[in-house]
């Protein structure tokens, strides 16, 4: 079996120092958690970002900011910018603006979902821009599966030659009025995958554990976080150290070694 990919998403645009108090907010805070993270065997960030009042943003100066502090402290993990809907105005020139950092991977929604409280909004168009922008950059998407029709639009997009194979997919399981996250769901995904992709496993709020540990026995790759989950358990806050942890230990009971940063490039297609 391949080597475990752990991916970390730090922050998200969702939880707050209310929340979790160790959500990291300022640049300073995430550039540190990415570290802790990576010591302990994350190979990939995925990066958002927070304005001066701790609001979502896709502000391409705060992005820059993380990128070359993390830089200058030599943290040995593929940076993943993410492009969500919930950082602002819903346009091209907003959302796709952090696109010319030097950044091996980014997120690209491939449809539009519903949030609890919102809409995840991916017009055809914008889902087209968005990832001619990250084709012309170098970067490569990380598809952002939030529901079924997601995962037929991404195979639709690469027929067009919008995407590029080898594809890689991350699999949001548990997002209220999306997809539910359970085993059966999982499969359907999973054996819907092209021939050929990587694929991640984002297990949300309390189904996290289950997901997480069934991407790990089925030889996927895994992704967690503060963004994914404010609680370790009931009652007990996290912190990205300790979900990183969790995913390590869970996969050492399962025989899956953890690959490191530059196993991952390979395995993504990105070395």
């Amino acid at each position: 079996m391949e080597k475990l990919i752990v991916t970390i998403a730090l922050t998200g645009n969702v939880p707050t120092k209310e929340l979790n108090d160790s959500t990291p907010v300022t640049v300073d805070e995430i550039v540190k958690d990415a570290k802790d993270c990576a010591d302990l065997g994350a190979a990939v960030a995925h990066i958002h970002v927070r304005d001066e009042k701790g609001m979502p943003t896709s502000r391409r100066d705060l992005f820059e900011q993380v990128v070359n502090k993390m830089n200058q402290e030599k943290i040995d993990i593929i940076k993943q910018l993410s492009t969500g809907a919930r950082g602002g105005e819903n346009t091209i020139d907003w959302r796709g603006q952090m696109l010319d950092l030097n950044v091996e991977m980014a997120s690209l929604a491939t449809g539009s979902s519903n949030f609890p409280s919102s809409v995840n909004a991916n017009s055809p168009d914008l889902i087209k821009e968005l990832a001619q922008k990250m084709l012309d950059n170098n970067i490569k998407p990380e598809i952002e599966i939030f529901d079924t029709a997601m995962l037929s639009n991404a195979l639709f997009l690469e027929k067009k030659g919008i995407l590029k194979g080898p594809l890689h997919f991350n699999l949001v399981m548990d997002v209220k009025g999306s997809i539910p996250g359970t085993p059966r769901n999982l499969m359907f995904l999973v054996e819907s995958l092209p021939k050929g992709s990587t694929w991640t496993v984002s297990g949300i709020g309390r189904s996290q554990v289950q997901m997480i540990t069934m991407a790990i026995a089925l030889g996927g790759h895994v992704r967690t976080g503060i963004e994914d989950t404010i609680e370790f358990e009931r009652g007990v806050p996290a912190t990205n150290k300790m979900l990183v942890q969790r995913v390590i230990d869970i996969a050492k009971a399962v025989g899956r070694p953890i690959a490191t940063t530059e196993e991952a490039r390979k395995i993504l297609s990105l070395a």
